[in-house]
């Protein structure tokens, strides 16, 4: 049997047409801050990227600033929002699930001398806008949500909670990492101050982020030197990766309207068959707004590691969570902020679904799974 990948939440394979794209650049020696005919050619396809990928969040291309990961982007937004405006308050307000990126920023805050504010979630995994406008304070500057939870799917009311944070002259920011090619990402209907992307999650290359940042959000660098991408981001341009970074989300919003439900529909199907096969299964998430291609699940007294090397071996790639935190142990962040029973907190599982998903592999899948499972929980079973 040909492996089945659904482990897409933490990468997807690089589309045919990026790789096209990025071809001709990776072997040019030409450096876009140079001011020859060379270097200008470099500039004008970092140019053209740059137009691309605002006028697809709606943004101008000055309010684009490439980084090297959504990591880097998260960190530029949070942290040097955050010292930008360190003479108006030291307070930061974010939530109990978001991505590792996000909640580490925020910590190297808190060591400065800034206040951070955790918000709770529901057990749907979402933020309540009432308590979030109640966390707000004279002091608060920031406020960071990420727009779709990386772990389970669930989508934030992102616009409602910028607004809020608007109304206060609070800047907002949220991680919007796994929305491409599933969910709109206008950045003035969604109100936000700052949104962070990165290319390897919509089939584009690993190594290049982006962080739109709205015109007059004040923002200090993180990385200093020369005066590229607005002086907000030193170093020479990744100028193939930027190019792939473009051509992979222009690709991914073109097919949105198409693939979304698609995958939606393969998610559905893969849900229902679980609980109709598996007993004892929680479905982390439900009755909330979720990404068509995150589906995480919580198999009682079936340890999540275990299960992992079982599907693995059965040839089907999926993950416990976020892939940023591979290797521990101890159940994610994301599922004790859930509040779930520690029956199903060590047995997370988190199929992630792609465009290339095919309802075979569902299928197949469904056919392996409740064996797979009684394994683990039986282990004399095999």
């Amino acid at each position: 049997m040909a492996r089945i990948y659904l482990d897409n939440a933490a990468t997807t394979a690089v589309r045919p047409e990026v790789v096209a794209a990025m071809v001709p650049l990776l072997g040019a020696a030409y450096n876009p801050s140079s001011l020859h005919a060379e270097g200008r050619a470099a500039r004008e396809a970092v140019d053209a990227a740059r137009a691309t990928v605002a006028g697809l969040l709606g943004a101008a291309p000055r309010e684009i600033v490439f980084t090297a990961s959504g990591s880097e982007a998260d960190s530029l937004a949070i942290v040097g929002t955050a010292r930008a405006l360190r003479d108006r308050g030291r307070h930061v307000v974010t939530s109990a699930i978001e991505h590792q990126a996000v909640l580490h920023a925020v910590d190297l805050l808190e060591r400065e001398g800034w206040s951070v504010t955790r918000l709770p979630v529901d057990a749907r995994g979402l933020v309540d806008p009432q308590i979030f406008a109640a966390a707000l304070t004279p002091e608060t500057t920031l406020a960071t949500i990420m727009l779709v939870n990386n772990e389970i799917g669930v989508i934030e009311p992102i616009a409602e909670l910028a607004a809020l944070a608007r109304a206060r002259g609070v800047r907002f920011h949220t991680d919007a990492i796994q929305a491409p090619g599933w969910l709109p990402l206008d950045v003035r209907t969604l109100g936000v101050d700052l949104l962070a992307l990165s290319a390897h999650k919509f089939s584009g290359p690993k190594g290049v982020g982006a962080l739109y940042v709205r015109a007059g959000t004040p923002l200090e660098p993180l990385i200093v030197g020369g005066s590229q991408e607005h002086g907000l981001r030193a170093g020479t341009e990744n100028v193939a990766g930027i190019v792939g970074f473009a051509a992979a989300l222009a690709l991914a919003e073109a097919e949105r309207a198409e693939a979304a439900p698609r995958v939606a529909a393969l998610r559905d199907r893969l849900e229902a068959g679980i609980r109709a096969t598996v007993p004892e299964v929680l479905i982390n998430g439900a009755g909330a707004a979720r990404l068509p291609g995150i589906l995480s699940v919580g198999f009682a007294d079936a340890p999540s590691e275990a299960l992992l090397i079982r599907l693995d071996l059965a040839g089907i790639a999926a993950s416990a969570g976020s892939a940023c935190a591979a290797g521990s142990l101890e159940p994610s962040h994301v599922a004790q902020a859930l509040g779930l029973d520690a029956r199903y907190r060590s047995g997370v599982i988190r199929f992630s679904l792609g465009r290339a998903t095919t309802n075979g592999e569902v299928e197949e899948i469904l056919a392996r799974l409740p064996a797979l499972v009684a394994g683990v929980r039986s282990p004399l079973i095999v």
